[in-house]
């Protein structure tokens, strides 16, 4: 059965977060706002919650997953950042903003692009999310959470209920968000390329 927190977007209760990142712990599906749209979350090293994502958003095994951060401290574990590269993303977190990079052998294989060895990381500027990552303390598997056949993602947290309830474990109610998926920029070869135009305006 799914459930409904909802949650301060300023002032999250730190109760509800717990209870949250308890959902999360236990293999739990959670939907959650972003700073850009609603996105799907679960633990980074849970196979059988990824598989369900996959058959919620219908993806293939070559979707780059993302790795939502607390800082860039804990990005670099999980990306090869060189310098000039460090300097691009300090400059553009936290924010609506997905990058895609070189993944470290920190990331489960399952969560990498299988040609490239990517993986999608991301710092949000959002006190829910960034609320559920302190409280979790390690980076959590998202996705945006844009449904098959949908062009934008949902934003409205009853509209997500209406249209998963039985299929995860948890929408978080922190309001509206903005209907913008995130900005994708690859580094390919350490070389920025913004691959999808969203909400978030790159500085280079």
């Amino acid at each position: 059965m799914t459930q409904v927190f909802h949650i301060h977007p300023d002032n999250p209760q730190l109760r509800l977060v717990r209870h949250a990142v308890e959902i999360i712990q236990n293999g739990g599906i959670v939907a959650y706002p972003t700073d850009s749209a609603y996105a799907l979350g679960c633990h980074i090293g849970d196979k059988g919650a990824l598989d369900k994502i996959r058959q919620i958003r219908e993806l293939d095994k070559n979707h780059n997953f993302t790795l939502m951060c607390r800082d860039l401290s804990e990005l670099g574990a999980y990306a090869l950042v060189n310098n000039s590269t460090f300097r691009l993303l300090k400059s553009n977190t936290p924010g609506p903003f997905t990058f895609i990079l070189q993944a470290t052998k920190q990331v489960p294989r399952r969560l990498q692009n299988p040609k490239r060895k990517t993986v999608g990381l991301r710092i949000p500027d959002n006190n829910i999310a960034m609320a559920i990552l302190e409280e979790l303390g390690e980076p959590m598997m998202s996705v945006t959470l844009i449904l098959p056949g949908d062009d934008m993602p949902l934003s409205d947290p009853e509209l997500i209920y209406d249209k998963l309830k039985n299929r995860i474990d948890l929408v978080i109610d922190g309001g509206p968000c903005s209907l913008e998926p995130t900005t994708i920029v690859d580094f390919q070869n350490n070389e920025p390329i913004v691959t999808r135009e969203g909400r978030g305006l790159f500085k280079e």
